[in-house]
């Protein structure tokens, strides 16, 4: 049995965000009782959001700002997009139809249980268009020669490898999982921390009730009443990027440095902007950062400085300002103890948001 030889690199060229971030009453991300989510850390619960929310709102975003590069899709209704491109390339439709079913079949198997005109995988499928255009050229080709009675699982995996991630940066920077084409697994570019608050928070409870607008007057009580679980939390996150990946042939390779840049850009605009959507209306918490460290590295190491908090802090003078002192002091005792190099640094709100995605993208290459 032949197994791929990794290399795991002993430094990365990186650019790394350090953020601070204050949200007042809320619930960005809820478990499965529908309450904030909670992490102990230090030996006191801590209020979290999960790298996966932040995710979500991220892409959702960059998508927003850079849509001709962002223009992946995760789904499981891979099918009509497939045969809607095999039918592109002069398929005739039921072929095209038939076909598409084969496809997904065996990028995600298909769901039995699922309408059969539907078309649904078992599971989530990341594909860009570009991707999927591939696959209908290949296939197409492959369905053109007499000699290919089936479409093999290595026409597919060829067809697919050999489309560019020029529309799917996000695939590039999240990454994604094909269980049953492993060559198509790719390592996201982006590491993500769950946030935690660099203090002790604990949720409280909301009651609410509402009336019954045509409920009788004279008619005591109200129409329904419930109670909701909220949290407010100086949140600490960490964000990194792997430039080199970012770069290879698999990723964005394809892309000239210009165009990386702008997608780098991108992702550093959203990652600071994002807000998890949950309860947008009701709790709406939509904040900007108080503090952001970002900081280039050409040969480091992801470190996060969450341990600034590991003791937590305790409000004197408000939160965020003892937050920003510990953090800085956390990241000033790292370098000089572990010989910590770094090439750029820059913050916020010391320059503006611009100035600071300019000072950290002339690095990418």
């Amino acid at each position: 049995m032949q197994t791929k030889n990794f290399k795991i690199p002993i430094t990365m060229n990186l650019i790394e965000l350090h953020i601070l971030q204050s949200f007042p009453v809320s619930c960005l991300n809820r478990d499965d009782v529908g309450a904030p989510k909670t992490a102990v850390f230090g030996g006191v619960t801590r209020a979290r959001l999960s790298s996966q929310s932040l995710k979500r709102a991220i892409r959702e975003h960059a998508a927003s700002l850079l849509p001709s590069r962002f223009h992946g899709a995760r789904t499981k209704l891979i099918v009509e997009p497939i045969a809607t491109a095999l039918i592109r390339q002069n398929i005739a439709e039921a072929t095209a139809r038939e076909t598409a079913l084969k496809i997904a079949d065996k990028l995600a198997k298909l769901d039995s249980e699922a309408p059969s005109e539907e078309g649904r995988v078992r599971t989530l499928t990341f594909l860009a268009p570009s991707e999927i255009d591939s696959i209908a050229a290949g296939v197409a080709t492959a369905l053109a020669d007499d000699r290919a009675a089936t479409i093999s699982d290595a026409v597919i995996e060829r067809a697919c490898k050999r489309a560019s991630l020029s529309d799917g940066a996000d695939i590039a920077l999240f990454g994604r999982m094909v269980a049953s084409l492993p060559s198509l697994t790719l390592e996201g570019a982006a590491m993500f921390g769950h946030a935690l608050s660099t203090h002790r928070s604990d949720n409280d409870i909301d009651f609410y009730s509402a009336v019954d607008d045509l409920k009788p007057k004279d008619e005591p009580g109200a129409g329904m009443m419930g109670t909701l679980e909220f949290s407010s939390a100086v949140y600490y996150r960490y964000v990194a990027l792997n430039l080199g990946l970012l770069s290879d042939g698999d990723h964005l390779g394809a892309l000239s440095a210009n165009e990386r840049r702008e997608v780098v850009d991108a992702f550093l605009r959203a990652t600071l902007l994002a807000v998890p959507g949950a309860r947008k209306n009701s709790m709406n918490a939509n904040t900007l950062p108080s503090y952001v460290l970002g900081i280039h590295k050409s040969a480091g190491q992801p470190i996060q400085l969450v341990n600034a908090f590991e003791s937590p802090v305790r409000a004197k003078s408000g939160l965020v300002e003892e937050s920003v002192t510990a953090l800085k002091a956390h990241h000033t005792t790292l370098k000089a103890t572990w010989g910590i190099q770094c090439d750029c640094e820059v913050s916020l709100p010391d320059c503006t948001l611009t100035d600071f995605c300019n000072s950290l993208t002339r690095h990418v290459q």
